[in-house]
């Protein structure tokens, strides 16, 4: 892990534009597997002058919500599903989070908006999803999926691909493949998950995305040939051992013991550790450090400007296969107590 970095200030959006009247909604799902930097992605777009206009839905699994805050500073309308998968347990949240930002911009409570952008945990299979907009009827009068996106990290895409069932299904059913991180990446390795990618889906056309940067066109228009999305009926089952827990601190952490207990974790359990994301009250910093660790590779910390929202309290969402929380609690507590002048950070 490397040295605290303030990050650059952001503007925000301005209003939104209206579409037109009678008109369906375009929808925008961008899956992917944990990691695999769906969240940068959308930020990015909400940037650019097609992201305008974006109402997003974002689906974090677990108690916390970290990618919403994080999003929240691009656009005025978010909405969080929380502790499940789109796939699974809150399929009936979706539906009602849709009717509900539908009612709130017709009543004037929120800006107008001319799409709707869906960011799914990385655990959801999308199959159900596309059902949900072909089989309510309400929801397909209003709304239309016009894309599919999956995001695959490509410094350790080919081995989830290997184990997750969920990572594949997302790869079947996106028609844009997103390859992130190919900036870790030899030749050699990107050329076998592009080959792994075309043997689980042919028809979705390859791109590259780094550090978000994106051709914002993509996430919008449709591919020429592409047919509407029908839906699927697709029974989704987490895979064994995936644990997802909060560890949250109300006071000011020092950075060094919490910094060595993560390198500890990535070197002996790092293809466990499938996601850690969260914000940091770090001892010495005025804002939140934004902390993301991905299997074997750790984020560079970034401390933001200010604080999402009123709590201040250090959270840290995460998913693990095989690894309790009280393991993880109990290596932060031994490695305090080992490091001195924990007071400096």
């Amino acid at each position: 892990m490397q040295e605290l970095f303030p990050s650059p200030s952001a503007g925000r959006f301005g209003r939104r534009q209206k579409r037109e009247r009678g008109a369906k909604i375009p929808v925008t799902v961008v899956t992917g597997f944990l990691g695999a930097g769906k969240t940068t992605l959308v930020r990015r777009f909400l940037e650019t002058p097609e992201g305008h206009g974006t109402a997003v839905v974002v689906n974090e699994l677990g108690a916390v919500g970290i990618d919403d805050a994080l999003v929240r500073a691009s656009t005025d309308e978010v909405t969080l599903l929380g502790n499940g998968c789109l796939c699974c347990t809150t399929r009936s949240d979706l539906q009602i989070a849709l009717r509900h930002l539908v009612s709130e911009r017709e009543t004037g409570k929120l800006p107008p908006f001319s799409r709707v952008l869906i960011e799914t945990s990385g655990l959801a299979d999308p199959g159900p999803i596309l059902q949900t907009f072909a089989t309510d009827r309400a929801l397909g009068g209003e709304f239309f999926v016009e894309v599919v996106a999956a995001v695959v990290d490509a410094s350790c895409g080919l081995a989830t691909l290997d184990w997750s069932a969920e990572a594949r299904k997302q790869v079947i059913l996106a028609d844009r493949l997103v390859m992130s991180k190919t900036d870790l990446c030899t030749p050699e390795a990107i050329a076998q998950l592009i080959s792994r990618l075309t043997a689980l889906n042919g028809h979705a056309p390859i791109h590259t995305a780094t550090g978000g940067e994106f051709d914002p066109r993509r996430l919008i228009d449709a591919a020429p040939n592409a047919q509407p999305h029908a839906g699927f009926i697709v029974e989704s089952g987490h895979s064994d051992g995936v644990l997802t827990f909060v560890l949250s601190e109300a006071q000011p952490l020092a950075w060094t013991p919490f910094e060595r207990t993560m390198e500890t974790l990535i070197a002996l359990r790092g293809s466990d550790l499938l996601r850690v994301k969260g914000f940091l009250n770090v001892i010495g910093c005025r804002g939140p450090v934004l902390v993301q660790i991905v299997q074997h590779l750790a984020h560079p910390p970034l401390e933001l400007a200010s604080w999402p929202d009123a709590d201040h309290a250090s959270r840290l969402v995460f998913i693990t296969r095989n690894i309790p929380q009280e393991q993880i609690r109990a290596l932060l507590q031994a490695v305090r107590a080992l490091t001195p002048d924990q007071t400096r950070g």
